[in-house]
C-alpha cells in the first residue's frame, strides 16, 4: 500500500467509495452519493487551502481516502481542522484508515494547526471511535439524534486530537486564512 496525494484523476474512484458509505452506512449524513465533477470539486477545494487530501493505493487501485478541512469558517477556527476518512470495504478493518489518517495528522501538524476535531457519524461506529482513540483522539461530546437516515436516528461523537502543543501555548504563524467572520 502506498499513501499518496489525491488528485482529480482519483475523483471516480474516491467517489465509488464514499458513494457506497453514503448508501450503506452512517458515517455521513449526506443521502445522495455525489457525482464524479462534485468529488473532483470538494478535492480541488481541499488541495486550494493546502490541506492534506491523500488516498490509500493497492495494486494500483483507490482502497481509501482521508483528508483535513476547516472545521469552521469563523476567524477563531483558523488553527482547528476536521479529519475524514472512507475506506473501501473490502479493505476496512486492515489499517488502511489509520496509515492514513496518521499523515494527516503528521501533514497538519507541519503546517502549524493546534487541535483536530473528529465528527464520527452514529455513536455504533466502533471502528472510526477505535480508529480515532488508536490515533490519540479523546471523546469530547456525542450529539444525540442529530441526523435521520436509512429510517433511524443517528448521533455523532465529537473527538479530538491536540496537534504542536494544543492550547499549552499560544500558536505561532500557521493556521488558515479564514477572513473576519
Amino acid at each position: 500500500m502506498i499513501l499518496r496525494p489525491a488528485t482529480a484523476a482519483d475523483a471516480r474512484a474516491i467517489a465509488a467509495i464514499y458513494g457506497h458509505h453514503v448508501l450503506h452506512g452512517y458515517g455521513t449524513f449526506e443521502e445522495v452519493p455525489p457525482d464524479e465533477a462534485e468529488i473532483a470539486g470538494r478535492i480541488a477545494a481541499v488541495l486550494d487551502l493546502a490541506l492534506p487530501y491523500l488516498v490509500a493505493e493497492a495494486e494500483g487501485a483507490v482502497i481509501g481516502f482521508a483528508y483535513a478541512s476547516p472545521y469552521r469558517t469563523r476567524a477563531s477556527y483558523r488553527y482547528t481542522i476536521e479529519d475524514s476518512v472512507y475506506i473501501h470495504p473490502d479493505h476496512q478493518g486492515r489499517g488502511v484508515g489509520k496509515a492514513l489518517v496518521a499523515r494527516v495528522i503528521a501533514e497538519c501538524e507541519a503546517l502549524g494547526f493546534r487541535q483536530m476535531v473528529a465528527v464520527i457519524g452514529d455513536s455504533d461506529n466502533a471502528g472510526s471511535i477505535g480508529l480515532h482513540r488508536a490515533l490519540g483522539f479523546q471523546p469530547c461530546g456525542v450529539g444525540r439524534a442529530f441526523g435521520h437516515k436509512h429510517g433511524r436516528w443517528v448521533d455523532i461523537v465529537w473527538m479530538q486530537r491536540a496537534l504542536n502543543g494544543g492550547d499549552s501555548s499560544a500558536p505561532e504563524g500557521g493556521g488558515l486564512d479564514l477572513g473576519r467572520a
